[in-house]
């Protein structure tokens, strides 16, 4: 995990996660628009996903 995308996935969760394909990004995105939180953790958790 870069710390760069950590940094981004703080401050902009669905932007973290968009190389990892249109699913994340939309559950993430749908996460944030929830709450910051829930999104925020979503993206580090896909970030932090070895099988991709």
């Amino acid at each position: 995990m870069n710390i760069w995308r950590v940094l981004l996935a703080i401050l902009f969760p669905p932007l973290a996660v968009i190389g990892k394909g249109c699913g994340s990004v939309l559950i993430v995105f749908i996460l944030t628009v929830c709450g910051w939180v829930p999104g925020v953790i979503a993206a580090l958790i896909i970030l932090n996903n070895p099988k991709k």
